[in-house]
């Protein structure tokens, strides 16, 4: 399976995406004035402390406090302690890194456990823990890489100067590869422990890298053929950084010099605009539906206008596979992360359940984001998780509608008359008016001039003043006012 990485650069924001034989897989998008901020390190102010919730808010700068649990605060003898309160105290200083970004109203969330990545490893500073990632399967493969490693600190003698992660990425990799990363770990660290030293409260004291650069370090894989980028200045810091880190992919790289931009020139504008979507079409005719909400994401399958050649198991069966393979590029494309429910077709043979199941967590294999498949509910829903740390596609470049607060419904424009009858009998019992006047929206103005005509009449019978009615052209349906007059 070949893949291409291409990089779009303009001054205003950076935007990544991954196609795989064609096919856009994944995108990232890097808002120049609202850039994540997962994996940077800040020295903060510990503002409130929780005992209830066993957690912490702290200050690190941001609009909104930070959030730190009991659970992810180191302790100095390595065991958990007992309460919050025992770890810390309002007014301290506390170096912590993100986790999670602030995603709608919550903000950040923190562990002193810090971690700074590089090519093939993961640099724990206040560990001492040599870990093998567990994508990397072969037991063998597993044991060389831990075996190089110690090997490589014992001669460097830095092997009490804290604990490394072996990424996937290492799998195949020499010595001295190795060494070069392990080198430019601890050159990092030390500046980082300078600024500690130095800085004030609260202050950024280690900044992840740019979308660009944190893409060749962490999404560049051995099926990459090309890594197309569009501007000549990100061109020659991703050479330089390639240089240090990671020689072996400098033949990918490539500038993009054409007049047409890259993303149109990949279909890859039309495919963003489609994963903004509710409904996803699958090339059999059935469909999927896609609703994130607060607590969970939820997928429906439907056959749609798929009625097979056989007979309806198998319709069925053909649909929710196909369903599996989109759903697992729906989940990348759209970034969704958190609870995920799916709910496909019912199926009574056990054999096309496993078979459709195992579909989905093959594609899911070569996902990034860590997910688990749970199983399947006694309602014939599937559930799983997939890890979340950044913002979803739809919340990088949407907002709730301003018409329906992002409710995705309106009230009718009946509703609406029924609720302006009841405002101005609340009002003709208040005040004394010579009338009223009605302003609102042109689809509820023309219900009430015929629709509800006869209701308006019985209306000012009743309150024995007159009504007037006034369309305000910039007024969504559910907004109205009335105006005594």
């Amino acid at each position: 399976m070949s893949e291409e990485i291409l990089i779009n650069i303009t001054p205003m924001e950076s935007r990544v995406a991954i196609v795989e034989n064609g096919v856009l897989q994944e995108v990232h998008v890097e808002r120049t004035q609202k850039r994540g901020i997962v994996g940077n390190i800040y020295k903060g102010k510990v503002v409130r402390v929780l005992p209830g919730m066993q957690a912490a808010f702290v200050d690190i700068g941001l609009s909104r406090a930070a959030f730190i649990h009991a659970a992810e605060i180191a302790t100095s003898n390595g065991q958990p302690a007992e309460s919050i309160s025992g770890l810390v105290h309002e007014g301290q200083s506390l170096i912590v890194q993100v986790t999670k970004d602030p995603i709608g109203s919550k903000g950040a969330r923190l562990t002193t456990d810090l971690s700074i990545p590089s090519r093939y490893l993961v640099y724990m500073p206040h560990s001492e823990h040599v870990g093998v990632s567990l994508k990397i399967d072969s037991e063998a493969e597993r044991e060389r890489l831990k075996q190089l490693m110690q090997q490589t600190l014992e001669e460097q003698q830095l092997a009490d100067e804290g604990g490394f992660i072996i990424r996937t990425a290492a799998e195949g990799v020499g010595a001295d590869e190795i060494l070069a990363d392990i080198l430019y770990l601890h050159r990092l660290w030390q500046q980082v422990e300078q600024q500690i030293k130095t800085c004030s409260t609260p202050h950024l004291i280690y900044e992840d890298l740019s979308l660009a650069l944190r893409t060749l370090r962490d999404l560049v894989n051995e099926r990459t053929e090309k890594i197309r980028i569009d501007s000549r200045e990100t061109l020659q810091k991703a050479e330089l950084f390639v240089a240090e880190l990671m020689p072996e992919i400098r033949e990918q790289l490539e500038h993009y010099p054409g007049e047409r931009p890259i993303f149109d020139l990949y279909g890859i504008e039309d495919e963003l605009q489609k994963a903004l979507e509710r409904k996803v079409p699958l090339k059999s005719g059935g469909y999927l539906v896609v609703d994130p909400t607060e607590a969970m994401t939820t997928i429906d399958v439907n056959t749609g206008a798929f009625v097979g050649h056989r007979n309806l198991e198998e319709t069925i069966f053909k649909t929710n596979l196909e369903a599996a393979l989109a759903i697992a590029r729906q989940l990348r494309l759209r970034n969704l992360g958190g609870i995920i429910i799916i709910d496909f077709i019912d199926m009574a043979d056990e054999e096309h359940q496993r078979q459709v199941l195992r579909t989905l967590e093959r594609q899911l294999e070569r996902d990034h984001a860590k997910s688990n498949i749970i199983g399947i509910t006694e309602l014939g829903l599937v559930q799983m998780t997939r890890k979340r740390t950044r913002e979803s596609l739809s919340q990088i470049l949407c907002e709730p509608c301003s018409t329906c607060q992002g409710r995705g419904l309106l009230r009718t424009a009946e509703t609406i008359c029924y609720e302006i009858f009841r405002e101005i009998l609340r009002e003709a019992r208040a005040f004394q008016a010579e009338g009223y006047m009605v302003l609102a929206s042109q689809s509820v103005i023309d219900r009430l001039l015929d629709e509800e005509s006869g209701n308006v009449a019985d209306l000012e019978t009743f309150i024995e003043r007159p009504i007037k009615f006034q369309v305000e052209t910039m007024y969504s349906q559910e907004q109205y006012d009335v105006v005594l007059l």
